[in-house]
């Protein structure tokens, strides 16, 4: 190595995150070897590690957890959100610990390892994230190496290729393939995902896959849907032949209007023969794209558990989940749409309204039941319009 301003790795240093400005984070690795090339973002949920992990949205990102004890209750079968982790690895401020839960089933470390993620612990993450926070989130690579050798110049060299998240559509990447009926309910202790009975009788609902949470079809149907999930690129026709009573567009990765180049004729065709929308994260940005407001790379994101939301219509507070690097721009809203909640924290848009369709959006997460339960009235809200 050439470069004399790149320190000398410390002793014990197994892992290592190489920003593409050139700066150097070293740290243990845990989890898999090899190395990935994403996004860098922070999330400042204290619990939940495993559900973000899983969560497509985080395609094609390395979490940083600002909450230090990540992994503390270990991993099972029930807290994810889809087949894979999709987030392609996780810093962390202290090493992964034996779990403590009765329901653990694996250690977070070799959870990690099983499904192809790295990790890296013993990374000062107040000081990445006031970093991220200052300059934006970077393009980096993380890496893990138990013998502690790196080609850093290598390294460098894939942060500085990547072309980044922006014009960049993930949710091909991520969609499930298959068109699938989705029985089963939310969590319970004891339980678990409990199936109904008796689905033919509700509403029937139409879920574009673009990286959904899977929580989010238990919503639906906990709010009395049946659900009928289709993959991200399915055609209008294809979607009316369906029979639906309304159609939910769902979160997902990347870039809005990548996906929305072939995802917005299809909601234009809806909303033209006026089926009921909801849309959620990604899904409310495309639904704004429809509408023909734009949608803007946001400098840092918004990613966590512990959001304030200000309801327009009566000035109630939603204490809410978020996970987007991308958000709609208030000030192209046409006049088709009204605004109707905004985060408390930088003022963006966090909901919209069609006012002469049924068809609405929000930026957040209400499936991921902070609060626990401020957001649930949107699900039931978006299935009793379709009685």
């Amino acid at each position: 190595m050439t470069d004399t301003s790149i320190p000398a790795a410390p002793k014990g240093a197994t892992g290592i995150l190489v920003l593409a400005d050139g700066t150097i984070v070293w740290g243990r690795g845990f989890g898999a070897t090899g190395s990935a090339v994403g996004e860098v973002c922070f999330n400042t949920a204290m619990t939940g590690y495993q559900e973000v992990m899983t969560d497509p949205s985080y395609a094609g990102q390395i979490v940083t957890f600002t909450f230090p004890h990540i992994g503390n209750v270990g991993t099972n079968d029930e807290d994810v959100e889809a087949d894979n982790p999709h987030a392609l690895g996780c810093i962390v401020r202290e090493d992964v610990t034996e779990p403590s839960s009765f329901r653990n089933n694996k250690p977070f470390d070799q959870w990690m390892a099983d499904n192809g993620r790295i990790g890296l612990a013993g990374v000062d993450t107040r000081a990445l994230t006031r970093r991220i926070r200052e300059a934006g989130a970077p393009n980096a690579v993380i890496a893990h190496d138990p013998d502690g050798e790196f080609d850093i110049d290598d390294l460098l060299a894939k942060a500085r290729d990547w072309a980044g998240l922006e014009g960049m559509d993930l949710a091909v990447e991520v969609t499930g393939h298959q068109t699938k009926i989705w029985d089963s309910g939310v969590w319970r202790l004891g339980h678990g995902y409990t199936p109904f009975d008796e689905m033919e009788s509700r509403p029937h609902v139409v879920a574009l896959d673009f990286g959904a949470k899977r929580n989010i079809f238990r919503n639906l149907v906990k709010a009395g849907a049946k659900v009928t999930v289709v993959p991200a690129q399915t055609t209008l026709d294809d979607i009316m032949a369906l029979d639906p009573a309304g159609v939910f567009l769902s979160n997902g990765p990347g870039d809005p209007a990548a996906t929305g180049e072939y995802a917005v004729p299809v909601i234009k065709g809806l909303l033209d023969k006026d089926v009921p929308i909801f849309g959620i994260c990604l899904g409310h940005q495309m639904l704004a794209l429809a509408a023909g407001a734009a949608t803007v790379k946001m400098f840092q994101g918004h990613r966590g558990a512990n959001h304030p939301v200000q309801r327009h219509e009566d000035g109630t507070v939603e204490i809410t989940s978020m996970n987007h690097g991308f958000a709609v721009d208030s000030a192209t809203l046409p006049d088709t749409l009204e605004e109707t909640h905004t985060s408390l924290f930088d003022g963006s848009n966090c909901g919209i309204s069609f006012k002469e369709k049924r068809a609405f959006g929000v930026q957040y997460h209400p499936e991921a039941s902070p609060g626990p339960q401020d957001s649930f009235y949107l699900f039931q809200k978006f299935v009793d319009m379709l009685r």
